[in-house]
C-alpha cells in the first residue's frame, strides 16, 4: 500500500486528492514541517513524500503526481498519450512548480528575500509577492478561458496540483481570486468534487 506524508494546507493536498481520485487503498500520515518524524522519512523535512511498500521513497509534488498518474493509467489523470500532449503536461507541471508555487514564497517567508529585517521591508516583499502571484494567476486564467480543466475537458493531476495554490490565493491575496474568473471557476468545480471534499474534511479533522 502507498503511504502519503502530508501537512494540512500544504501542496501535499494535491497528491492526497489524486490518491482519492485513483480509488485504490492508501495510507495518509499527517506530519509537521521539519519535525523529526518527517526527517526520518524525508531528510529535507518537507512534504509531500510518497513511500511504496518496498520502502522506495519519492519526494517533490510534481514528481509524485506524475508518478501516481502513470502508475494508475486507468484513472485517466495523465492527459492524452501523444508527443505534444505530454509536452503540455510537462509545461503546466513546470509552470505550477516554478512559477505559481514559487510566487507565494515571498508571501510565506518574506525575510528570506531581504537583508533588511524591518517591518517596512517585510511589507515590501509581501507586496511584491502579491504582484508576482497575481501575474502567474493571470497566465493560468487566460489559459483556462474556454477550458473547464487545465488540459481541456477532462480533469488531470494538474488540476489537483493547482488546487492548493488557488486556495492560498483565495485566502492570502488582497482580492482573492475574484479578478480571475476562470481560475475561480476551477476552484469552485474542484471544491464541489466529492473526493476533494473528503480529503479536505480528512485533513481538517486530522491530528499529528
Amino acid at each position: 500500500m502507498l503511504t502519503l506524508y502530508y501537512a494540512p494546507g500544504a501542496c501535499s493536498l494535491a497528491p492526497h486528492i489524486v490518491l482519492e481520485w485513483i480509488g485504490e487503498p492508501y495510507e495518509a500520515v499527517r506530519v509537521e514541517f521539519g519535525s523529526e518524524t518527517l526527517r526520518v522519512v524525508n531528510p529535507s523535512g518537507a512534504v509531500p513524500a510518497l513511500r511504496e511498500e518496498d520502502g522506495w521513497l519519492l519526494t517533490q509534488a510534481g514528481a509524485i503526481l506524475d508518478y501516481l498518474a502513470q502508475r494508475h493509467p486507468q484513472a485517466g489523470l495523465a492527459g492524452d498519450d501523444n508527443l505534444r500532449a505530454r509536452a503540455e503536461v510537462h509545461r503546466w507541471s513546470a509552470f505550477l512548480t516554478s512559477d505559481l508555487h514559487a510566487a507565494f514564497w515571498p508571501i510565506f517567508t518574506p525575510f528570506r528575500y531581504t537583508a533588511d529585517q524591518s517591518a517596512a521591508a517585510k511589507r515590501a516583499v509581501v507586496e511584491a509577492g502579491y504582484k508576482l502571484a497575481g501575474t502567474q494567476l493571470g497566465i493560468l486564467d487566460h489559459h483556462l478561458d474556454g477550458r473547464p480543466y487545465i488540459l481541456g475537458q477532462a480533469r488531470s493531476f494538474l488540476d489537483a496540483y493547482a488546487f492548493p495554490m488557488i486556495r492560498w490565493a483565495s485566502k492570502m491575496l488582497p482580492d482573492g481570486v475574484q479578478r480571475y474568473s476562470n481560475v475561480q471557476a476551477l476552484h469552485y468545480r474542484l471544491t464541489a468534487d466529492p473526493a476533494v471534499q473528503r480529503v479536505l474534511a480528512r485533513e481538517a479533522g486530522s491530528r499529528p
